[in-house]
């Protein structure tokens, strides 16, 4: 291991915003992130994963341990169901491309999302229909302080939509190194009730998909909608969709009938976010290198040489926009720094 000074981080995040850390050092096993940890217990540390979630709005001062931890097995199986761990420094699409070629079922509809296996509970990710909380089962955590290694099952980390307890009672506490999942062998529960898919599925002359199916048809959905980042900076769903009580978007709708919606329960209505961004006229537009993406309103992308100062005001206006146009709030996925 080697810790290196006034370093670059333009590689390391997703925007490609220019930032540079105080000292930073990769880790490639739980045992150098432990000695790390005992050797610099008085530096204040960030913890990188694969700079997916995050926007750079400054320097960091700090030592930055970048988690590199690799590999990937089956724990155990019956013959209905896989126990399969995965490191948390593998990246999360090449993971799920493993679980389908192994004919494991659960994660095909999260295809193609950025950002490796350890960051995965943080946010219980997403996408058409299904959640990590729907497949996860346990995850191994070190406490920074002590180095000790803690098990979180599913209960103990209070999952809710892009939430779970290491955005709150365990934020910057542990450090997640690896991630157990219960996959299935047979009879899979192939979720296609998005629109998206089964369009996409259509257009393939699919009628019953087998996971490979599904997987293929999110990746082409979502490379059609969102840009690469190796060719143009950005982070995902820079926004989550908003849930709001019922009564108001009753009072919402009424003004623009033709908004999309699900209803999550009898009090609670998610509203797309994308779709109030460009209602609110924000998709394709640019400012100087910071700007809202062509396909998807909901994608804030780096034209070239954007600041992360420049892509937070962005974000800024368009919050202030929907919230005094539609009178609805909504929050940042992306996690600002």
């Amino acid at each position: 291991m080697t810790i290196q000074s006034n370093f670059s981080l333009k590689k390391y995040n997703t925007f490609g915003i220019e930032a540079k850390a105080r000292h930073f050092v990769a880790v490639h096993s739980v045992t150098e992130l432990e000695t790390i940890l005992r050797e610099n217990l008085n530096e204040t540390k960030f913890i990188l994963g694969g700079g997916s979630n995050m926007l750079l709005t400054q320097d960091i001062d700090a030592l930055v341990i970048h988690i590199d931890l690799k590999g990937k097995k089956i724990l155990k199986e019956d013959e209905d169901f896989v126990w399969i761990e995965s490191m948390a420094g593998e990246n999360w699409h090449e993971l799920v491309l493993w679980t389908i070629d192994q004919n494991f079922g659960g994660l095909e509809n999260m295809s193609l999302i950025p950002g490796n296996v350890g960051t995965t509970p943080v946010q219980n990710i997403g996408a058409y229909g299904t959640e990590i909380k729907d497949t996860f089962v346990s995850c191994e955590a070190m406490k920074i302080d002590t180095q000790e290694m803690k098990t979180f099952s599913k209960e103990d980390c209070h999952f809710g939509y892009r939430e779970s307890i290491f955005k709150h009672e365990a934020k910057d506490q542990f450090i997640i190194t690896s991630v157990v999942f219960k996959l299935t062998k047979r009879n899979h529960k192939i979720n296609i009730s998005y629109g998206d898919i089964t369009a996409q599925l259509a257009k393939n002359n699919i009628q019953i998909p087998n996971l490979k199916e599904v997987s293929n048809a999110v990746i082409a959905i979502r490379q059609s909608k969102l840009p690469d980042p190796k060719e143009l900076g950005n982070s995902g769903s820079f926004f989550k969709n908003p849930i709001i009580p019922k009564a108001d978007f009753e009072k919402i709708h009424a003004l623009h009938p033709e908004m999309p919606h699900y209803v999550i329960s009898e009090t609670e209505v998610k509203v797309p976010a994308g779709w109030l961004i460009e209602k609110a006229g924000f998709k394709g537009k640019r400012f100087g290198d910071a700007g809202i993406h062509k396909n998807q309103a909901l994608v804030l992308v780096n034209y070239g040489n954007a600041s992360g100062q420049e892509i937070l005001n962005v974000s800024k206006d368009i919050q202030a926009t929907i919230l005094k146009e539609f009178g609805i709030a909504i929050e940042a996925e992306v996690n600002v720094i």
